[in-house]
């Protein structure tokens, strides 16, 4: 599920550098005429300006299970906590991704690739602040810190992965991760610390380091330092595929977040997340509407969305993607482009075209070739999220398949079972903002 290295290795622009003197400090840099420009935060971290309340839609959240299947709240809400039981609490031989350790933390386990990846951690801990999981949230979070972070050197603040490099597993600074995890700790301090619960763990301050970090990576390191970059790209505000100089103008659309960016505007009143949000939605553009198909590949180039030779497919990282795209329209009351209508309905058209109940889980980007011919659950999960702002005349369809989707089991149980529980909060109308 981890992106996996292209061969491309591109010049990239050190954003820390004015003039050719690398910015050391930022007092240095404020008592100069090249100074860097900076987010409302600059680079006090967790003693910085206190985020600002985030707000959702005034007129509540869609729930296709509801609305199109006449589920009661009752049942929905019993499907979702089953779902969270088995996967959090179930039998760790067999159903359970979520492994306590020790007092205090605990871990989101990868049984197929046998490692942990901050994908798992960052949703692992989204969910629990959506189900009032503290406990669980606080364990991931302790976990994540004391385990993942790096400490010392130019990624300092970064958190360690494992990412998909052509055939082989590598260690990563995976910039999806990072993101989500970011997200749930925004929410948990609006849902608990600003609602006046006891404090466990310093939300805030937390979520404001990683939100210099991911800004000031280069600044704080006086430029590119063993090709340790930003997150974003200063020039396009598009995340990186990786923080590293050899991703200069390469992405993933799996790891745009434009809804996330939106409420990090709302948080820090910082005018580089709403640009940021706005470059992703023409990214996903770009990358997406050069097929009829819908299908995103899992990277594309940033000028033009070209996809990238050796990861020009449609594969299991894609599918990610589908659910910020319906997060962006369900997440505020202004209206999102309604490009994301219009592909979500070409996604399922492609999926009706190839069998409704049968599609594979891997195609060529145009749709000529199937690459992987088994039914992926998580794909079933995200084609139904898909479906809660499609307008197609079978969106049912795919909700209902989601519905009556097994919770996973066995060795594939991480990536299907995360997208299973997210599929059933959002088409619940449970995937809300805090």
């Amino acid at each position: 599920m981890g992106p996996r290295r292209h061969s491309s290795s591109r010049g990239l622009r050190p954003a820390a550098l004015c003039a050719g003197r690398p910015v050391l400090v930022l007092a240095l840099a404020l008592a100069t005429a090249c100074s860097p420009t900076v987010d409302s935060l600059g680079y006090n971290g967790a003693n910085g300006p206190p985020l600002k309340p985030l707000s959702g839609p005034s007129a509540g959240y869609p729930s296709p299970f509801r609305d199109l299947l006449g589920k009661s709240d009752a049942e929905i809400n019993a499907k979702i906590a089953a779902t969270f039981a088995q996967l959090f609490h179930g039998d760790p031989g067999n159903q359970a991704i979520y492994v306590p350790i020790g007092a205090d933390q605990a871990k989101i386990q990868d049984y197929f690739h046998g490692d942990v990846r901050t994908e798992g951690i960052g949703y692992g801990m989204l969910i629990a602040v959506e189900l009032d999981k503290r406990d669980e949230l606080d364990r991931l979070w302790t976990y994540a810190r004391t385990t993942l972070q790096v400490t010392t050197g130019p990624g300092a603040g970064y958190f360690s992965s494992f990412c998909d490099f052509d055939t082989v597993i590598q260690p990563c600074l995976d910039p999806f991760g990072l993101q989500q995890m970011l997200m749930a700790l925004i929410f948990a301090h609006d849902r608990y610390t600003r609602a006046g619960a006891a404090a466990t763990l310093d939300y805030e301050g937390d979520a404001k380091q990683l939100l210099t970090v991911m800004r000031h990576k280069q600044d704080e390191n006086g430029g590119i330092v063993n090709n340790v970059t930003d997150t974003f790209d200063a020039d396009t505000q598009l995340a990186f595929d990786v923080p590293d100089h050899s991703a200069a103008g390469v992405g993933r659309p799996s790891i745009e977040m434009p809804p996330y960016y939106d409420l990090w505007a709302q948080a820090t009143s910082d005018p580089f997340w709403t640009q940021a949000g706005a470059a992703g939605r023409a990214y996903w553009k770009r990358a997406a509407g050069r097929q009829t198909t819908g299908l995103f590949p899992v990277r594309a180039t940033f000028a033009g969305g070209v996809p990238v030779a050796g990861s020009d497919d449609f594969e299991a990282e894609c599918y990610r993607a589908q659910l910020s795209m319906v997060l962006d329209r369900i997440w505020f009351d202004g209206a999102r482009d309604p490009w994301t209508v219009d592909e979500n309905n070409r996604l399922l058209a492609f999926f009706t075209s190839v069998g409704i109940t049968t599609y594979g889980g891997q195609y060529s980007i145009d749709g000529s070739m199937t690459l992987m011919a088994s039914h992926d659950a998580a794909l079933v999960a995200m084609n139904g999220v898909s479906a809660t702002t499609a307008t197609s005349a079978n969106r049912m369809a795919f909700v209902d398949a989601v519905w009556n989707l097994p919770t996973p089991v066995g060795p594939i149980r991480y990536f299907s079972g995360l997208m299973d529980l997210l599929a059933l909060l959002t088409l619940g109308g449970q995937l809300r903002v805090w």
